[in-house]
């Protein structure tokens, strides 16, 4: 257990890397798009080889996989609308927390992202005994510009170092907390109900990816990012072959 959320805060640590350097430097724009599409392309791939694939193989032949994602793409659809409605409806941008009163929602919607991610961490953990440097990378990754667009936002609207390195510990906390619940609570599933979850974690992770990151890569990054999105999908296919070489 201890393993697990080691392992899951390690990889929502680069929230807190991500809050440490924007309170410190200014991010262009169109840096951040090109983060934001490299972090999308790793996302992607580990989403079909690491999730969807594997979700398949273990529920062939029935309808569990396809359901999982389903549900999963609606509940964050949902909920992303429901937080949206708070005022986080462009949590990634650079903007994004510049007023007070968005702050809450804004850390809601991160946790939302963060959570499936961290889930399927904890679920590999439990699997196959070891985690998938590939999805490891791919949230490492795709959590940074999340932190440089809030931190951005909140340095703009007056907020401390600190109160801005506290608050990112504190979604970092969440997200590995739920690498342990991926890692203990699924524990007890059959083979069906794992392929439903990871389809299900899957589903809300390509939902987030359609609504915010990708959007928010092309605005910020341009042409650019469509380049960086195919690069980072190679680099994390790539990790995935030698993985299982």
């Amino acid at each position: 257990m201890l393993n697990a959320f080691l392992w899951g805060f390690l990889a929502t640590s680069s929230l807190i890397i991500g809050g440490i350097l924007a309170s410190r430097f200014s991010i262009g724009r169109r840096p951040l798009g090109i983060i934001m599409a490299f972090g999308a392309g790793t996302l992607i791939s580990a989403i079909s080889y690491e999730l969807i694939f594997e979700a398949v193989k273990l529920g062939k032949g029935t309808g569990f996989p396809g359901f999982g994602l389903a549900a999963g793409a609606l509940t964050f659809y949902f909920a992303d609308m429901l937080i949206g409605k708070m005022g986080a409806m462009k949590k990634m941008s650079a903007g994004a927390s510049q007023q007070s009163g968005l702050v809450v929602p804004m850390m809601l919607g991160i946790i939302l992202d963060g959570i499936p991610e961290s889930i399927v961490i904890g679920l590999g953990i439990f699997e196959g005994g070891k985690v998938s440097i590939a999805m490891l990378v791919a949230v490492f990754i795709s959590n940074l510009p999340e932190a440089l667009a809030g931190s951005t936002g909140m340095k703009a609207g007056g907020w401390k170092r600190k109160n801005i390195f506290f608050l990112w510990l504190v979604i970092a906390l969440v997200c590995a907390l739920s690498t342990v619940a991926g890692f203990s609570l699924f524990s007890g599933l059959s083979v069906l109900w794992l392929s439903f979850i990871q389809a299900f974690a899957g589903g809300a992770i390509l939902m987030m990816l359609a609504n915010s990151m990708m959007p928010e890569a092309f605005e910020h990054g341009g042409k650019l990012a469509g380049i960086f999105t195919v690069l980072g999908f190679a680099i994390s296919v790539l990790m995935v072959i030698l993985e299982n070489m």
